[in-house]
Parts: C-alpha cells; structure tokens; sequence
C-alpha cells in the first residue's frame, strides 16, 4: 500500500443518500448504455434524458465523447487507458446516484471486466447495463464520425469492432438493437425496464 493512502480517512456525512433521493422523490439508478460506436448510445442517452425531464426526473448524462474533453482528457485508446476511464466514470456515476440522480451514460465500454467493476461499486440493483446490439456492418455503415473509415485506413489505432475486440455482455438487463426499432421504441423499452425494476 502506498504510505501516503495510510494517511487518508473515510469522512462519514450527516446527510447519507437514501435522503438526498428522498428530497428528489425518486430512485436513483445508473443507465449504462453499451455498444459498437455508431450503435446510437448517444442518440438514446439523450431521447432518455429527455423522458426523463418530462416526467419531472433529476438525471445527469454521462456522454464518452464529452468526459474525454475535461475529466479524462489525459487519457488514450490502450486497453489500460479504457479500463481507467470506465473506473473514473464508475465512481463519478456512484457519486451521482449517491445524490439521488438517474445517471445516463454513453460509453461503447468493450471489456465486461470493466462493466462489472462499474456493477459491483453499485448496489446490484443499481446498475442497468442496457446492450446496443446493433452489428458492425450497421454501425460501420452509419459510420457518423468517420471512425471507421479511419480506422479501415490504419489512422485510428486500438478502434472497436476493427483493431479492438468488443466484448458482448453476458447478462445484461436489456438488449436493443437500434436496426430493429425505432428510437421511440427503443426508448419505451428503456422506459418499461425502468418501471418493472421500480425506478419509476
């Protein structure tokens, strides 16, 4: 252990998060969108927040895109670089429930070490990984930030679904794929996981 941590100590608050959900009147929950870039994780993570609002919801969304311009701005593409911004997104979107938020977040997550070290900082029925199933072919098609065809030239290293492996989830709580349906469909699908788990 590093000496310097021997000299850091847990502060317990008077004010713990079952209050702070309380004043908001809600449940909090992280949504956890994962899925190959192009599978419309930011489409939906935003179509939710959306509902959200308009159902008088306190959320906060968590986009891949944004977060690397402030908080992980410091962080690559390496299969350790990933890993580290999953951690810091897990604990930022603790910290965010624990204030009695819904947390949205966006993030194509490959490795399912990562997304279960972000379940277990969660109570378990906290974490709601949603799946975006949607295949390469479609996703490469969309291509909406030109990755891929960067990525098919050798100008992107360590891409998803090219030069990087994407791990399926195992169990997740819900599967969509955004070929298949609408994004009013699709949020409805969010929208009624929510519900049957008791977050609405």
């Amino acid at each position: 252990m590093n000496m310097e941590r021997k000299n850091i100590h847990w502060h317990n608050g008077d004010v713990d998060a079952a209050e702070r959900a309380a004043l908001k009147n809600q449940n909090p929950c992280v949504i956890w969108m994962t899925g190959l870039s192009g599978s419309g994780k930011s489409t939906l993570a935003n179509a939710m927040e959306r509902k959200l609002v308009e159902m008088g919801r306190h959320t906060m969304l968590l986009d891949a895109d944004n977060i690397r311009h402030g908080l992980n701005r410091n962080l690559g593409f390496s299969e350790t670089d990933r890993t580290e911004n999953i951690r810091r997104i897990g604990e930022v979107s603790k910290l965010m429930t624990d204030a009695g938020l819904i947390v949205i977040t966006a993030f194509i997550s490959p490795f399912q070490k990562d997304r279960d070290m972000v379940r277990a900082l969660l109570a378990a029925d906290k974490f709601l990984e949603v799946y975006l199933s949607t295949s390469l072919e479609v996703c490469e098609a969309r291509d909406p930030k030109g990755m891929y065809h960067k990525a098919r030239k050798g100008e992107i290293a360590h891409f998803t679904g090219i030069s990087s492996p994407y791990e399926v989830p195992l169990q997740p709580e819900l599967t969509i794929d955004t070929a298949a349906l609408s994004v009013k469909e699709c949020i409805e699908s969010i929208t009624n996981l929510l519900q049957k788990k008791g977050f609405l």
